[in-house]
């Protein structure tokens, strides 16, 4: 055994963690709005949930804003905010480069993950995600050949390699095939893998984390989110059975966007600021945007803009704030200050908005034809609010803000019972 191994605590970005004494998984349930799981509990279909709600912890916590999926899982697997980690998003404006690009490899990452600590301490860890997009960034800085390490997707867990992923043949493992990327499968695929590492690989850390595709999709209480719960279910008994820690939270909630004919509610803002201040002049960025733009769009609540040299920033904030339906606007001090981003990242203008309001860049730029349902989106204030559920009683201080990426310190630090 390593002798780190037999250290008591591993410390990263600040925080001390407890070494396990029994495996510990963290489980991402992506798109979680908390009323999903309780309406398929009272549906009948979520028995262990029920029971872990009612006899172990469930709490309400604070998701990072913007409420996406990349600085969120990236927040909880660092522990820290945005302004630590650097990923404001799942898509960016590099003013350096004059590019826009997707921030979804490693070299975009400030900080080290728990999981790295923890595996340069001795750990074996495993990391499962549904999309591509979020494993190099939540597998970055392990040792793969060591043979304590692994980290793969579903979208592409036929392409695992011992190399890269520290595992090969994932569907033969797994007993499934690669799903659909636009399916509930590719969440079940994540969880069954991380039931049958559970049983094989043994890790004393794990991360799962699944995707939005059945909450974009689908509201609380409907036929497809009950069926995407009671699955859930099903390997929240599995892996609660297997003497470990279990801890479940989410990225961000879900709400409906759409006008009352079900079109999308989208305000334009790359268009009004043509208007304003000059065709092309201002650049607005939607850090939503990701290779996936059949569940949202690249439609969400939380959008960057910058401004040409000389504009007036405060009058233009005014002006977007007087708008209908734009619930903040903040400048970037004032943004990286409130919502702890870093400045470099976002723009000269940040702007959220309101509960059944989209942001977009042009109209002529959003190709909706691929949206099959009526938009349900993310990015701001109202979908910031995410369970967080326990196989044990917490000791979580009173009346300290709780916050998705405090979960790996409340399954290590402050399970009880």
């Amino acid at each position: 055994m390593n002798e780190q191994r037999r250290t008591p605590t591993v410390t990263v970005n600040g925080r001390e963690y407890h070494f396990p004494r029994q495996p510990t998984v963290v489980v991402c349930i992506d798109g979680s709005e908390p009323g999903y799981i309780e309406r398929a509990i009272e549906a009948g279909l979520a028995p262990n949930l029920d029971r872990l709600m009612k006899t172990r912890t469930h709490l309400l916590a604070n998701s990072v804003i913007p409420s996406f999926t990349n600085p969120n899982n990236i927040s909880i697997i660092t522990g820290r905010p945005p302004q630590v980690h650097g990923i404001a998003g799942n898509y960016f404006y590099d003013r350096a480069s004059g590019e826009e690009v997707m921030m979804n490899e490693a070299r975009f990452m400030r900080a080290p993950t728990i999981m790295q600590a923890f595996h340069d301490a001795g750990a074996k860890v495993a990391v499962v995600t549904a999309k591509d997009k979020l494993r190099t960034l939540l597998g970055n800085g392990l040792d793969f050949l060591s043979g304590r390490a692994i980290a793969f997707s579903s979208e592409k867990a036929d392409k695992a390699t011992l190399a890269e992923n520290g595992i090969a043949k994932v569907t033969q493992f797994v007993g499934k095939p690669v799903p659909d990327v636009y399916s509930a499968d590719l969440s079940e695929f994540v969880l069954a893998a991380g039931a049958k590492l559970l049983e094989g690989f043994r890790p004393d850390l794990m991360y799962l984390s699944t995707t939005d595709y059945v909450q974009h999709k689908a509201a609380p209480g409907s036929k497809i989110a009950n069926e995407f719960y009671a699955m859930l279910d099903r390997y929240v008994g599995l892996i609660d059975a297997r003497n470990c820690v279990l801890a479940l939270t989410a990225d961000h909630g879900m709400n409906d966007k759409h006008e009352p004919d079900l079109s999308p509610d989208v305000i334009y803002l790359q268009d009004l600021f043509d208007h304003w201040v000059g065709a092309g002049k201002a650049r607005v960025i939607l850090p939503i945007t990701d290779p996936y733009v059949v569940h949202h769009g690249a439609l969400g609540s939380f959008a960057t803009i910058y401004l040409p040299q000389g504009a007036d920033r405060e009058a233009l904030a005014k002006r977007l704030a007087a708008i209908e339906g734009i619930a903040l606007v903040l400048s970037n001090a004032d943004a990286a200050s409130r919502f702890e981003l870093p400045p470099d990242r976002i723009g000269d203008l940040v702007v959220l908005s309101a509960r059944r309001k989209v942001l977009g860049t042009s109209a002529s730029r959003h190709d909706l034809s691929a949206l099959t349902e009526p938009l349900r989106s993310h990015g701001g204030l109202t979908e910031q609010t995410v369970p967080m559920i326990v196989n044990h009683k917490i000791d979580w201080p009173e009346g300290r803000q709780l916050h998705n990426y405090d979960v790996f310190a409340v399954a290590l630090n402050h399970a009880v019972s």
